[in-house]
């Protein structure tokens, strides 16, 4: 170790030689067991927003970020980099080149309103947000937006199957990557550990989705980063005909981690609706102990009378006190006499008496099973339990028609609450049904494998059913299906649960390939429209919030479990955002207020619209304060101004939130306890000491 200090030592680069001094630390307290794996592999993101100018760390768009140069100089449309490894001078073209921040490196993040949607002016109801952001970069900021503040957290990270499924440093891994693993891993750790901050410590759920490939190191990492957590697995069945992997099983099913911090608990689902019958009983009980015999209930020991021809219950018979013998039963001519007779030739008993049985009987909630002649009993019976009898009379099942014998036909109308096994096996929960094809009735063939809309509803249901006003965040949103399945489940409850979703941008590995031989890159408007975040995770929300498919065409069908016309749309709102980064030293206090805006909008709650304050600002001037009654918040922005500013607020009901500008922490408080408001919160003068990110303090 002395001689590695002594080389640290002579790095000339306070800051490079700071870094490798804390991750040489970390080495040396690595942990001896378990799930052990390179966690320090590089990460950059490029920054596409970036101003390319001396001094920044550029890479080639089309190329791996970790390939970087350093800018010498600009002239026009050419750019004079050197090599990190080779003091080079290179020359490339401005438009070939991007930004690119490496991990650790500090950065300055901001929001830009892309698009939005409002379809409810119901001003209890907070609005969903879409964040097209490397996910990374966007937790560092719903850190400070949402530490602690989370109910649950909804996640399908890449399985990591070796199909080219996700890139790391804007390069596909396969499956020829010999740190495959590591790297997600790497990853997955990273990500974790920022949404661990943004869960709420004393009652919150943690839901990641996995298949085979990665569901073992999964497990190890969440143990390892949750070790106070109460941790399950469920096996869910997602394709029961199966997805065909070459040389392989063919997979059905995959696993759904559950993370319970705290206090959480599972709640009851309703189990699927559709095609489920009722439960029919069979009227011969079973088991050894005494009570299930004759000799111990003489009374539950009585003839039924099943006709020949009809195959109906033509008569139940009284009891038979136990001196009588069963060949000197009575019988009825044209009927087959049947006695709850074991297969063994035990005396056995029915469930229920003879006065109950005719009073089913006579409703249809008694079933004769079909002739066996092999049988010494010919007929077996069946009936209906009191629960299922008062769902019956509750209206919860719906009787279709009668059997031949006369009883009912009749399913179950709507869902059954129940607590689910481990082992979820639904049709609703079919990603081909209502995943793939789902979204191709919305969208076209815009992607591929998405999750069942029910499933994801399902499986949220469990973590937040008894909080009709949970906070849901999904970082890698995909799709979009988390929104879109908490909107349903919001529909379905009158529920006014809020969503953040996080996802990234990239195009498909085979519009890659067309696009750059059309001789288009990263960052140009050709290639960012086909992107995920602007191709699909968008234009789905918009699509199921209006009840429209992408031609604006109404959806057909409706939602299953609660016949809830797909054409309805939902009373919702939600915006999309585009995470961007600030130039530090171009930064101005107008601006950057500006750019502020809607952080603080979202982290007072997201209330209304998100507010547009350009017509507050005259002449490139800020005023003193800024009042924002239906946004729910209120910034003042000069101390100074504070006794105009206080009685303003407090005058104000529906201001929930104040954010007060000072660098005076005394001063800071001092003012909070004046304001009549629900939360209060100080930021710095200098916006980049409030959001700086990409730091290892987070």
């Amino acid at each position: 170790m002395a001689a590695i200090n002594d080389l640290i030592n002579q790095i000339e680069d306070k800051e490079l030689r700071t870094r490798i001094e804390q991750e040489l630390n970390k080495l040396t307290k690595q942990k001896k067991f378990g799930i052990v794996f390179e966690e320090h592999l590089p990460e950059c993101v490029p920054l596409y927003d970036m101003l390319i100018k001396r001094g920044c760390k550029v890479a080639l768009k089309t190329g791996k970020v970790d390939e970087f140069y350093t800018v010498m100089q600009v002239e026009g449309d050419n750019v004079y980099c050197t090599d990190k490894k080779e003091n080079q001078l290179i020359n490339f073209l401005k438009k070939d080149l991007v930004c690119v921040a490496e991990f650790g490196e500090p950065i300055y993040p901001y929001l830009k309103q892309i698009d939005s949607i409002y379809n409810s002016d119901d001003k209890e109801l907070p609005t969903h947000a879409l964040i097209q952001a490397d996910n990374y970069h966007a937790l560092q900021l719903l850190g400070y937006l949402y530490a602690g503040k989370v109910d649950c957290i909804y996640i399908d990270p890449p399985y990591n199957t070796g199909a080219r499924d996700w890139k790391y440093n804007n390069d596909y891994v396969d499956s020829s990557d010999t740190y495959r693993h590591s790297k997600w891993l790497s990853m997955m750790k990273k990500r974790l550990l920022l949404a661990k901050k943004l869960l709420n410590p004393t009652d919150s759920v943690l839901i990641v989705t996995i298949d085979e490939k990665e569901y073992l190191h999964l497990g190890c990492l969440l143990e390892e980063l949750f070790p106070e957590a109460n941790l399950q697995m469920i096996s869910s069945i997602i394709n029961r005909h199966g997805s065909m992997r070459f040389s392989e099983f063919t997979r059905v099913n995959e696993f759904i981690f559950y993370v319970r911090i705290g206090n959480a608990c599972i709640g009851k689902i309703p189990s699927e609706v559709e095609n489920v019958p009722v439960h029919w009983h069979s009227l011969k009980r079973s088991g050894t102990s005494k009570g299930n015999y004759r000799y111990g209930r003489p009374k539950l020991f009585y003839p039924i009378y099943i006709n020949e021809k009809t195959s109906k219950v033509e008569k139940i018979g009284e009891y038979l006190p136990l001196s009588t013998k069963v060949e000197d039963v009575p019988s009825i001519l044209g009927c087959v006499t049947v006695l709850p007779i074991r297969k063994n030739g035990d005396e056995g008993c029915w469930s229920l008496s003879p006065e109950k049985a005719k009073k089913l009987l006579s409703k249809g909630y008694l079933r004769v099973g079909k002739y066996n002649k092999t049988l010494q009993q010919k007929y077996e019976l069946s009936y209906l339990q009191s629960g299922t009898v008062q769902d019956i009379e509750a209206g919860k099942v719906l009787i279709s028609g009668y059997n031949p014998d006369g009883s009912i036909i009749a399913k179950y109308s709507v869902a059954k609450i129940s607590m689910q096994i481990n082992q979820w096996d639904f049709t609703s929960h079919d990603a081909s049904e209502h995943g793939t094809k789902l979204l191709s009735n919305i969208l076209g063939n815009r992607f591929s494998y998405p999750k069942s809309l029910y499933a994801v509803r399902d499986s949220l249901f469990y973590a937040v059913m008894e909080k009709p006003n949970a906070l849901i965040i999904d970082f890698f949103a995909g799709s979009g299906t988390t929104l879109h399945a908490l909107n349903l489940l919001n529909a379905e409850d009158g529920g006014k649960r809020q969503c953040i979703m996080v996802t990234n941008n990239e195009v498909s590995e085979a519009e890659t390939k067309s696009l750059i031989k059309k001789g288009f890159s990263p960052g140009d408007v050709e290639w960012e429209k086909l992107g995920i975040a602007n191709y699909v995770t968008w234009p789905r929300t918009v699509c199921n919030i209006n009840g429209k498919n992408i031609k604006g065409e109404p959806l057909k069908g409706n939602y299953i479990g609660n016949n809830i016309p797909m054409a309805d749309g939902f009373k919702a709102n939600a915006v999309f955002f585009k995470l961007g980064f600030l130039d530090k030293t171009s930064v101005q206090l107008g601006r950057q207020f500006k750019e502020l805006i809607p952080l603080l909008w979202l982290k007072a709650g997201g209330w209304g619209k998100c507010p547009d304050i350009e017509k507050n600002i005259k002449d490139n001037i800020l005023p003193p304060y800024i009042i924002l009654p239906e946004n729910r918040f209120a910034v003042l922005i000069d101390e100074n101004f504070f006794v105009e500013f206080e009685p303003k607020v407090n005058e104000q009901n529906d201001i929930r939130t104040a954010f007060i500008v000072t660098d005076f922490e005394k001063g800071f408080k001092s003012m909070s306890n004046e304001l009549k408001v629900e939360k209060t919160y100080q930021l710095y003068r200098d916006y980049l000491d409030n959001f700086r990110i990409n730091t290892e303090r987070n």
